[in-house]
């Protein structure tokens, strides 16, 4: 079954022309960053509600929406996610309604409506962001848990033991909007809003299931309310003061496009949020925010996936991630430093590099900027496994050239400047690991309040810093992280990966990681996840793992093998092993046949945002880990004098 090295070369010059002939002008990559139709029916009832002239693209995401609908009437995120999810069939049956495209008695909605019904109606709906939507639209009271954190805490000073920035960068920005609505009791109705009252069942939900909140839920909110009794004035202004440092917060960290932190999810919270504080619909922030997030949309050709083409509107639109990792994945499948491609990827990325000062400052003050964001327009939130991303595309040209080598320099240092008190890595800031703020009684907390070290950040960090800037365990802030990864292993050798799925994600991190940093390959740690690999490998020779790990913290078997998790198991096995052992042959040979195969798992989204809420279709994953572990196959086994494959 076992492809010979001839094949191998084949697919990874394949691979880079595909990739080299998609590369745009100005030196990056665009590949589609879709997340499902949460945002594409947030959009819509944001437009609706705002009157907003873009009759064109809701009639596009309309189309999105209804073509996603499952036979049973609900809506998914992924292909085995259970009897379907009905947070996201909530929203996908308001933006349908709200749209004006479709109506009430059409089969497809009397469809979803039985199902939303017959799972307890709209108030069974466990999503924050579904709850805030329908109650910033008048649908439901605004949720309880919200009055766990109050209004006030973004006026504790940063020397408190717990105060507004020890919740993670992306919690803060979505939790601000919330609270102004919350404080407010925001209800933003039109003629056009439809009325969802029958879809509420006669208990209308779990309004109040956070008030029934165990002692260390209440923890958090005592602490805050002890802390905000030190504050000096009246409540009254206090609570104004509270609601002006809360806009404030906001108008600062919008980017030059008018969205929020590029993320479309709180841009649309923070519309909602201005006109919860007065402001007009036609207000520049408010304009420039719509013109933000209609530009987040990606038109999909349909092409060779067997499905039509559609428009869907990305949450942060992924071009600095897939530019450094198309880039960095050419220069291991042989590309010069000189390929044009290679150069022009290099001076987009240099470019993008962090010079403001950003929020992660609070937690690590005195470094200079340096890191790299998610999305091109991004300016002042860098995280961890981007920069290093973009590090190792530089790495072949920061020696001969000196702008590269000082971007190189002030990345690297922004990278060692973030690793946290334990060892680890984290994504956005550093330290704000306080498990007590997982303990709040809102969905999602647990994932989303915090941003602590974890096994795939610090993972891809140690292979960066191994493989690239050339460090290991003999440097002790190298050997704590390895530390920390051997520490976080799971019993059966395998390790969690937050942003990617997830098991499979973690221990390719982990185990290139602990290799590059020069952690033997008979360590027992590293034996046992190897072996653990081994055991979870597919019949057909691909590995395959679904969305659902991440909620049940274990590995949970996909019945299918997909691109990216087959290149990420098969990467990891070939750092380890010396020599090609079968599972590494039979691997790759699936490998290149599921490159060639477009059905469903070639879709299957294997990036990860939210346990349970939010999950990625990378459209470059199915190019950019097939070809680096090809790649790594060749170099590590093939003939070193072979032609090299992309010139």
């Amino acid at each position: 079954m076992a492809h010979n090295i001839a094949d191998i070369r084949r697919e990874i010059h394949r691979l880079s022309g595909e990739l080299i002939q998609r590369q745009e002008a100005d030196g990056a990559w665009r590949f589609c960053f879709e997340n499902g139709i949460t945002l594409d029916a947030c959009t819509i009832i944001l437009f609706r509600t705002l009157n907003a002239d873009r009759e064109e693209l809701i009639r596009q995401l309309h189309d999105r929406i209804l073509a996603a609908q499952q036979p049973e009437g609900c809506w998914r995120w992924y292909r085995d996610d259970g009897d379907g999810h009905l947070s996201a069939t909530v929203e996908s049956y308001y933006a349908l309604l709200f749209s004006g495209y479709s109506r009430p008695e059409d089969e497809a909605l009397q469809r979803a409506k039985r199902y939303i019904l017959e799972r307890g109606g709209i108030g069974q709906a466990k999503s924050l962001l579904t709850k805030a939507i329908l109650a910033a639209t008048g649908q439901r009271a605004w949720p309880s848990s919200l009055s766990l954190i109050p209004i006030e805490i973004l006026l504790l000073p940063e020397a408190f033991p717990l105060n507004f920035y020890d919740f993670s960068g992306y919690s803060r920005v979505h939790l601000v909007p919330l609270l102004i609505m919350a404080e407010r009791n925001f209800r933003a109705r039109s003629v056009r809003t439809p009325d969802l009252s029958e879809l509420f069942s006669d208990d209308r939900g779990p309004e109040e299931e956070a008030l029934t909140q165990s002692r260390e839920s209440r923890e958090p909110l005592e602490q805050f309310q002890s802390a905000l009794g030190h504050l000096v004035g009246t409540p009254r202004r206090i609570r104004q003061a509270s609601i002006h440092k809360a806009e404030q917060y906001l108008l600062e960290r919008i980017e030059s496009d008018g969205t929020l932190y590029t993320y479309a999810s709180c841009t649309v919270l923070m519309v909602f949020a201005f006109l919860a504080l007065g402001y007009e619909t036609q207000h520049p922030v408010i304009q420039r925010a719509v013109e933000g997030l209609a530009n987040m949309k990606f038109t999909v050709d349909g092409g060779g996936l067997g499905e039509s083409g559609y428009v869907t509107i990305q949450n942060s639109p992924s071009t600095v991630w897939d530019t450094a990792l198309i880039s960095h994945a050419l220069q291991e499948a042989g590309g010069p430093p000189s390929h044009p491609a290679v150069r022009r990827a290099a001076d987009y990325l240099r470019e993008r590099q962090h010079r403001k000062p950003g929020d992660w400052q609070i937690h690590n003050p005195g470094t200079v900027p340096g890191g790299w964001g998610f999305s091109e327009t991004n300016t002042f939130v860098p995280d961890v496994d981007d920069t290093t991303a973009v590090l190792r595309a530089l790495h072949a040209l920061h020696a001969d050239d000196p702008a590269t080598l000082d971007a190189w320099n002030r990345g690297l240092n922004w990278v060692w400047s973030m690793q946290n008190a334990d060892g680890g890595w984290p994504a956005f800031e550093k330290n704000t690991d306080k498990v007590m703020l997982t303990w709040l009684a809102i969905e999602g907390a647990k994932s989303a309040a915090t941003d602590p070290s974890e096994a795939d950040l610090t993972g891809r960090t140690l292979e960066y810093l191994g493989n690239f800037a050339k460090l290991g365990v003999r440097h002790d802030w190298v050997a704590r992280g390895a530390d920390w990864l051997l520490s976080h292993q799971q019993e059966d050798g395998s390790w969690y990966g937050r942003w990617g799925i997830c098991y499979i994600y973690g221990t390719w991190a982990a185990l290139t990681g602990l290799m590059a940093v020069g952690m033997p390959a008979d360590h027992p740690s590293i034996a046992n996840s190897a072996e653990w690999l081994r055991n979870i490998q597919n019949a057909d020779g691909g590995w395959g793992e679904s969305c659902r790990s991440d909620r049940a913290k274990r590995y949970v078997p996909l019945r299918a093998s997909t691109p990216s998790q087959t290149a990420w198991a098969l990467d990891a096995l070939i750092a380890v092993h010396d020599r090609p052992t079968p599972e590494i042959e039979r691997g790759s040979a699936r490998l290149i046949e599921l490159l060639h195969e477009d059905g469903w798992p070639a879709s299957y989204p294997t990036g990860a945002g939210l346990p349970g809420y939010f999950y990625v279709h990378y459209h470059s994953y199915r190019y950019i880990w097939p070809l680096l572990a090809l790649s790594h196959y060749a170099k590590k086994y093939g003939d070193e004098s072979a032609d090299d494959p992309i010139g």
